[in-house]
């Protein structure tokens, strides 16, 4: 950046020089930015992806949250360069105020607990800001469902936050172009009847109505068997599963259990035997930084509508 002639450098600060102060609705709180933050971090692999993906790199001071139970791929492990991490599951409060950080981008159980000491509330008396990812929001106030809109809106407002509205829009309008192409390839038919299986052996952990893979399936043309379950991820029974009889089933991989591992228990399990997706071999893989919401949102839509509809 030293390098850059004084021409060039005063215009590229020149749009958040202007701009600001900005406000942004995070959850159910308005958040004001008097300046673009310094000294940002970001919480879990898809939180810190969006910021990677705006190009905020030289804005952040590390992240946290990921390599306690999950582990950067290659292709943000290239982005993410020297950046640290502060600490490998939810921080404490001491290591966001010990690193300096001016901005947290986090969520509700997504490196926050409800009622936990690592609140918006309990951070912003030390100087730093949260943006609460939209996804998560249901933890603490009513929604309408979740929407691939909702990855949108965070990334509209992390461009907001730090400038760089001109590449948020850039990037929101090329994933509608080819979440439009996907739309197109996907045949007039009944949804396919999908579940998410996260994790767990004596009760799954799935995704319910406000969590983004209900989105995902929806517009890869199946319906979430557990889209009626009036909560984000969680815990469901397995009655219901065999009950609604999935015709895909999509792994969640991450974790000490491979995705290999957890198809095979299905396969081997009794109780598994008659369901459809079990008897014909339908399983998809996603990564969780596919699942949750992020910039691969879009790719894994259109592997799932791969999945669901084969020429």
């Amino acid at each position: 950046m030293k390098s850059l002639p004084l021409a060039l450098l005063a215009a590229s600060f020149a749009g958040p020089a202007l701009a600001h102060p900005v406000t942004v609705q995070s959850c159910d709180r308005e958040v004001s930015f008097d300046t673009v933050p310094e000294r940002a971090a970001s919480n879990d692999v898809n939180l810190t992806e969006m910021m990677l993906v705006l190009g905020l790199n030289d804005r952040m001071v590390g992240y946290t949250g990921i390599s306690g139970w999950n582990k950067l791929d290659e292709e943000i492990r290239a982005d993410i360069g020297e950046l640290p991490e502060l600490s490998e599951r939810y921080p404490t409060r001491e290591v966001l105020i010990g690193a300096d950080v001016d901005f947290w981008f986090a969520g509700w159980n997504y490196g926050m607990r409800v009622g936990g000491e690592v609140t918006p509330d309990t951070l912003e008396p030390f100087g730093i800001l949260v943006y609460e990812l939209t996804e998560s929001c249901i933890h603490i106030m009513s929604r309408e469902g979740v929407a691939i809109d909702d990855m949108y809106n965070d990334i509209r407002n992390l461009g907001v936050i730090f400038g760089v509205e001109d590449r948020a829009d850039d990037l929101i309008s090329g994933w509608q172009e080819e979440l439009a192409e996907i739309a197109a390839t996907i045949p007039e038919a009944e949804p396919l009847r999908v579940f998410v299986y996260d994790s767990g052996e004596d009760t799954p952990f799935t995704a319910g109505r406000y969590a983004m893979p209900t989105a995902m399936i929806e517009a890869a043309g199946g319906r979430n068997i557990m889209d009626d379950v009036d909560s984000s991820w969680t815990r469901v029974a397995w009655e219901p599963v065999v009950e609604r009889d999935p015709e895909v089933i999509i792994i969640v991989n991450y974790g000490e259990v491979t995705a290999e591992q957890k198809i095979e228990f299905m396969k081997s399990n009794p109780a598994f035997a008659d369901m459809d997706a079990v008897v014909n071999d339908r399983f998809v893989v996603l990564e969780y930084v596919e699942a949750t919401p992020g910039p691969r949102n879009i790719r894994a839509i259109r592997a799932l509508a791969s999945a669901f509809w084969p020429e």
